[in-house]
């Protein structure tokens, strides 16, 4: 897939766990985990506001597009 997630980069920046953020976030680890490890084929406007929020960063601190021919390199 060519949309890169980069929360764990930024959790780990702000040092804060998953389970804290997914609690701040309102939403279940598991799908935070999903989200975090890009195998979640959507995300909701509302849970990346809180999201940024929550880890005081943009949008595209923690979504990435990368073309599919870098990817494979």
């Amino acid at each position: 897939m060519a949309i890169i997630i980069n929360i764990d980069v930024m959790m780990a920046k702000r040092k804060i766990s998953l389970g804290a953020l997914a609690e701040r976030v309102n939403i279940t680890p598991a799908n935070l985990s999903i989200l975090k490890t890009g195998k979640a084929k959507a995300i909701r406007f509302s849970t990346l506001e809180a999201i940024c929020r929550e880890l005081d960063c943009q949008p595209g601190d923690i979504i990435e597009y990368q073309a599919e021919e870098e990817l494979d390199k």
